[in-house]
């Protein structure tokens, strides 16, 4: 018997940067994992489209589908999109299974692949000295959702023994050049700033050229197509089939 097959489904984006990396992403995960069948997809914005993908795997002969949302909050997108997205496919195709995971969400482990993509650009700026964090997320109207970014901020500041902001690029304050101000005005000369973000588009672009123009000293690329976000990628696969196994 087949094991069910993986949709990493993404919001999609108009910039190409992004539908690049979810794909890069999702060549990680076939690499960890060549005995599955793979695929990227996309609520909008970007190709190829969930119901594309849906509809080959059903051509290719899949009647299981689990689908593991790239989100890294637990607002409005994994709330109503994905479950719409998934209840238009299971109702044009009869006995077709599909398993929606829990989102990415904000694990622990990605803690480390910031702390790799922020060693990154302090090399790059030739940054030795860090005085002060800002950990920069895209931000919702969900209060429970930037509650959660704020707490992974404080986690990520204890493990550097450095004072640490959240930041939004949008929906809720502060923006990170409002952080990076507000530490400044502290007299905290080196501020940097990670990027909480899956993938380049334009809240992490904006959310960088603000962090700069008030005086970061360097800004982290997204997370990106990194082993660790693959494996979470693959976790949240595993529960997933399990329960689409009748009990």
């Amino acid at each position: 018997m087949a094991a069910p097959a993986l949709i990493a489904l993404a919001h999609g984006s108009r910039d190409p940067r992004s539908a690049a990396t979810i794909k890069a992403l999702v060549g990680e995960v076939r690499a960890q994992r060549p005995d599955l069948r793979v695929e990227a997809a996309f609520l909008e914005l970007s190709k190829p489209t969930f119901q594309t993908v849906v509809d080959k795997l059903v051509r290719a002969g899949h009647d299981e589908i689990v689908v593991v949302p790239l989100l890294l909050s637990d607002a409005y997108h994994a709330k109503v999109d994905v479950p719409a997205a998934i209840a238009e496919a299971t109702a044009r195709h009869e006995g077709l299974q599909i398993r929606a995971s829990h989102i990415l969400g904000l694990e622990q482990v990605f803690l480390q692949v910031l702390d790799e993509r922020l060693r990154s650009a302090l090399r790059a700026a030739r940054v030795r000295e860090l005085d002060a964090l800002v950990l920069a997320a895209a931000g919702s109207s969900d209060a429970l959702a930037n509650q959660a970014v704020a707490r992974l901020a404080r986690v990520w500041g204890a493990r550097h023994k450095l004072p640490v902001t959240a930041a939004f690029a949008a929906s809720a304050p502060p923006a990170t050049g409002e952080a990076v101000r507000a530490f400044r005005a502290e007299g905290r000369r080196h501020v940097a700033v990670a990027s909480l973000f899956l993938a380049p588009g334009k809240l992490p672009d904006r959310a960088a050229e603000l962090a700069l123009e008030a005086g970061a000293v360097a800004v982290s690329a997204p997370l990106g197509a990194h082993p660790e976000v693959a494996r979470v990628v693959l976790a949240r696969y595993a529960v997933g089939a399990v329960e689409l196994v009748p009990v």
